[in-house]
């Protein structure tokens, strides 16, 4: 029994998005004239349009990759409407297995010359049921229009389909390339992330633990320097806290120029085209949230977008990240740009999203000092 058929990926639902989109249009259309131009009875017109719908879903199921399991209905399907049009003096019968078979052959793991000979070969024998019922005209012409065309035309059809696929496949690996590199991206933000953790936490446990050693020494002999050190502790340890909730809150001081050289790194390590334009030298005041918004725009454009182009625009009172590769759908609901927008306010800023045409934008605001 065939196994049911695989689930897709994020590509490869894209890659088959766009083959759908650029195949079965050309492929129902052919079909359709081919349908008009050789019907000349109603039953006639039937049988080659079961074949055609055949190709078509065919290509559909292809393009899911989960042909093979319908492979061998499609094929005798199509392979009787030739044989049919052999019989009935209908050369275009022969198209909806020209398209049906050569898609097999590059999806079988091994003994592809000998399939794409016998593909052939079922081409030939079905094309020359055609002297079995002709009474008149000429035999080269027959030959050639039921044999020897067909038999040319599956071959290399079948030829064309290998790098067909072979395309298909890099595109899918280097898609899945690109994801892999845009995860690592993301761990490389969180492990900077401990690692500037481990800077806060890390030091002050230091310290701590060398005052409160100091502090055991002196019980004794120096109780007013026990209780200084014991106070200096107690400041450090709140000033720990402090920082350690505003690096959990995305809050901590951060140097513009510093997140902008990060987020160069981050985007080009997941493949990601960067493009920086400055206007002007950014207003002092402003660098600390502007460096916030870039670092949370990175992050939400390596985590939910599929970004080919990055384009970071900075003037002297903001900043602004377009990208491309936005999903489809409504305004996603990005927790940390709602929490960086009631900053931007509470300073007089202003945070515009915007997403349209599968581009997002994330724009950054504050006063310019003449109009303050």
């Amino acid at each position: 029994m065939y196994s049911a058929a695989p689930e897709l990926t994020a590509t490869q639902r894209r890659l088959r998005r766009l083959n759908l989109i650029t195949l079965l249009p050309v492929l129902a259309l052919t079909g359709a004239l081919v349908v008009a131009n050789d019907t000349r009875h109603w039953w006639q017109g039937i049988v080659l349009a079961a074949g055609v719908l055949t190709a078509l879903v065919g290509v559909e199921r292809w393009t899911a990759g989960d042909f093979l399991r319908f492979a061998k209905p499609c094929l005798a399907i199509t392979w009787t409407v030739w044989l049919f049009g052999a019989l009935t003096a209908s050369g275009a019968a022969f198209f909806s297995v020209s398209v049906v078979g050569p898609m097999i052959i590059p999806l079988l793991r091994r003994h592809r010359l000998l399939a794409a000979l016998a593909l052939a070969g079922c081409v030939a024998v079905a094309g020359s049921a055609r002297f079995l019922v002709m009474t008149d005209g000429d035999f080269t012409q027959n030959l050639l229009q039921y044999v020897v065309a067909p038999t040319a035309v599956i071959f290399f059809v079948t030829a064309l389909m290998f790098p067909s696929q072979r395309i298909y496949d890099l595109l899918l690996e280097l898609e899945q390339s690109r994801e892999r590199e845009a995860e690592l991206a993301v761990v490389r933000e969180r492990m900077r992330f401990a690692s500037d953790l481990h800077d806060i936490q890390g030091h002050t446990l230091h310290v701590v633990k060398l005052k409160v050693a100091l502090a055991e020494k002196l019980l004794d002999s120096d109780p007013d320097r026990v209780r200084r050190e014991l106070s200096e502790v107690r400041v450090l340890v709140g000033d720990t806290i402090t920082q350690t909730k505003e690096l959990a809150y995305s809050q901590r001081r951060l140097n513009l120029s510093t997140e902008l050289e990060n987020a160069k790194n981050l985007f080009e390590a997941a493949g990601i085209l960067v493009r920086v334009e400055r206007k002007a030298e950014v207003d002092v005041r402003a660098a600390e949230l502007l460096g916030q918004g870039l670092r949370e725009t990175t992050t939400n454009i390596l985590r939910h977008a599929q970004a080919a182009q990055v384009r970071i625009t900075l003037s002297a009172s903001g900043i602004a990240i377009a990208n491309d590769g936005a999903q489809d759908g409504p305004l996603p609901r990005l927790r940390g740009l709602s929490t960086l927008r009631e900053r931007l306010a509470d300073n007089g800023g202003e945070l515009t999203v915007e997403q349209r045409d599968g581009r997002f934008l994330t724009a950054a605001e504050f006063p310019r000092k003449d109009e303050a």
